[in-house]
This record gives structure tokens, sequence and C-alpha cells, in this order.
């Protein structure tokens, strides 16, 4: 597996469920992912910017794996999941082009920092998390 290099984003973010068929303008902010299919819309943004009447689950922390990664390289989600997994950290995985997100509830955030330093893996912006603690 390889080791990889990660940041977490000082943010909080939603996951969020509209109708197929409801309207959305793509929210700002530092990461935000629109996916509709014939049976949902899904958005991940922000936590402040989730939108009006949606089902959302607020509460995540947002670790973005350092790509850009050639569509050819496999393992590259494994090689986190893997190590969350075993942790018993559940994840909300996003992809983009270049890269891939891996987001952790804010309650397992730690659980999910020790077990990817376990496995080999740099994270930097964790003094997010510390700096967190002490409020």
């Amino acid at each position: 597996m390889p080791t990889l290099t990660l940041s977490l984003l000082p943010q909080t973010f939603a996951v969020c469920r509209l109708a197929p068929d409801a309207p959305l303008g793509v929210p700002g902010g530092a990461l935000s992912s629109v996916t509709r299919t014939a049976d949902e819309l899904s958005v991940v943004c922000e936590e402040h910017l989730a939108p009006a009447g949606a089902r959302a689950e607020g509460g995540w922390a947002a670790l973005k794996l350092h790509g850009p990664f050639a569509f050819t390289l496999t393992g590259i989600l494994a090689a986190v999941l893997n190590p969350l997994r075993g942790a018993d950290v559940g994840i909300f995985a996003i992809s983009t082009f270049d890269t891939d997100y891996v987001l952790v509830k804010r309650e397992k955030l730690d659980a999910a920092l020790r077990a990817l330093r376990a496995a080999g893996h740099t994270i930097l912006g964790d003094a997010v998390v510390d700096a967190a603690e002490r409020e």
C-alpha cells in the first residue's frame, strides 16, 4: 500500500440529501460536491452552507489526499480506508479529477488520525485538532 500525504481541512462539513429534481446551485466554500442521480441530489458542503430544506448530517471533518493521482493507479483510496476500517471509523468519500477527499465524523477524528499515522501516512494541518481540543 502506498503511503500518502493528507491535509486536514479546518472547516466542518455536512452531507445533505435533496429530492432528485431539486434546483440547486453549487455552494461555495473550501469544498463542495454535488451529485445528482435519478434517486437523489447529494450535496457536500461546509456545514453553515447546507441548503435550506435538505436532510443534512453535519459534523464531518475532511481529509484531502495530496494528488494528483493518475486514473491508472490502484489502491490509493484503499490505503486510507483500510486503516480507518481497522479503527472502526466510517467514511464518506468524494473523488475529483485530481484527487480524493475522505470525510470522517469529528467525534472519530482523533481515532482516524492515529490510524492513518500508524499506517505511515503524513497528516498536515492536524494542529487544527489540537487547537480545537484546547478550546
